[in-house]
């Protein structure tokens, strides 16, 4: 089998033809040419990445301070555990990101690979900081390591985590396909159903800074689902071997795998216990997830009938201003265009 090529630090030989670039397998210099990018929008992706600079303590938490001790049981269980699983996620991520941008051989993607590592870094202070200034440390520490203990947590985060090993043993083109897709999968199905249960308080009036937080987690998010749309549809255009049938039929296993996963965490740790939630609406709204990361892949989706964005769950979107779901990201328009600071008073 094919191995991937490990790019040198240092190569004075690489290629410094824009058009001989690649995304694997390529011959690298490494230099930062921010004038010369044969992906045309990685420029843009780039820049609003930057843009989106915020720092976690910039919210205000002293309402949800005092909302949490009010929660229902539902609620309160459903916080903490949603929390420990986002922790987990976005840790494994910042871990994850530099060891595929090993054999990534394009340097604006790494560039685009560097940002993310530094958002999802920030994102688990940010559930640090919502832990730490909401609950005592004994609490703290109990939700940070659910993950450790409970079954159902666990086994979600197998899934994904048992993928990204995976590429630590096999450095097959193929392998680097699949944790493409598996990270695909968590950008953009595995944070949905946490996404909207945090929304969902908030539309309820309660943990007004929680909710908050996860708006400026959430924008991020979506650029990362969108590089990583780019990734896996620049590498289709250029190692077309990679895409045989079989792959893709993998790939589309892998997102209904992906669903499925999240469903049954929806029905778990929601279920119908939480005013203006229930498990149809998290099946209805998941389902259509994956219907729409495969088809924006050029996959066929896999869920008949679930085409359209339930009339039921319209709320997600406008809450979060998550239209880029939706649409293509480079012609959505958004609070995402705008700094963090112009966010605070568009709730």
């Amino acid at each position: 089998m094919r191995q991937l090529i490990r790019k040198p630090l240092f190569n004075p030989s690489g290629d410094t033809e824009v058009s001989a670039r690649r995304i694997i397998n390529g011959n690298t210099t490494n230099l930062n040419d921010f004038n010369n990018m044969k992906y045309p929008w990685v420029s843009r992706w780039y820049r609003q990445a930057m843009n989106n600079f915020w720092v976690p303590e910039e919210i205000n938490l002293s309402a949800d301070v005092k909302d949490y001790p009010r929660l229902s049981f539902e609620e309160r269980r459903a916080y903490d555990k949603t929390l420990s699983f986002l922790i987990f996620l976005d840790s494994i991520q910042t871990a994850n990101l530099p060891a595929l941008g090993e054999y990534v051989t394009a340097n604006e993607i790494n560039l685009c690979l560097a940002i993310q590592s530094f958002q999802e870094a920030v994102h688990s202070q940010s559930y640090s900081y919502m832990l730490d200034t909401i609950c005592e440390p004994q609490k703290r520490t109990e939700v940070l390591y659910q993950w450790k203990d409970d079954e159902h947590l666990l086994r979600r985060n197998e899934f994904i985590g048992n993928l990204y090993n995976e590429f630590q043993k096999d450095k097959s083109p193929e392998c680097f396909v699949r944790t493409a897709v598996a990270n695909y999968i968590l950008e953009g199905i595995y944070f949905y159903s946490g996404f909207m249960f945090f929304y969902n308080l908030g539309r309820n009036h309660k943990m007004p800074g929680s909710a908050q937080e996860i708006r400026y987690i959430n924008r991020d998010e979506n650029t990362h689902l969108w590089l990583f749309r780019n990734i896996l549809r620049e590498l289709q255009q250029e190692e077309p071997d990679l895409f045989t049938p079989e792959m893709v039929e993998t790939c589309r296993e892998m997102i209904r795998e992906g669903c499925e996963q999240e469903i049954a965490w929806g029905h778990f740790v929601i279920g119908d216990n939480i005013p203006g939630l229930s498990k149809q609406m998290i099946t209805d709204y998941i389902r259509y997830l994956g219907n729409l990361r495969c088809t924006n892949l050029g996959f066929a989706p896999i869920y008949e009938g679930c085409e359209e964005e339930p009339a039921s769950m319209s709320w997600v979107s406008q809450y979060s201003n998550a239209n880029l779901i939706k649409t293509d990201f480079f012609e959505a328009r958004s609070t995402a265009y705008a700094k963090s600071s112009a966010l605070v008073d568009d709730l």
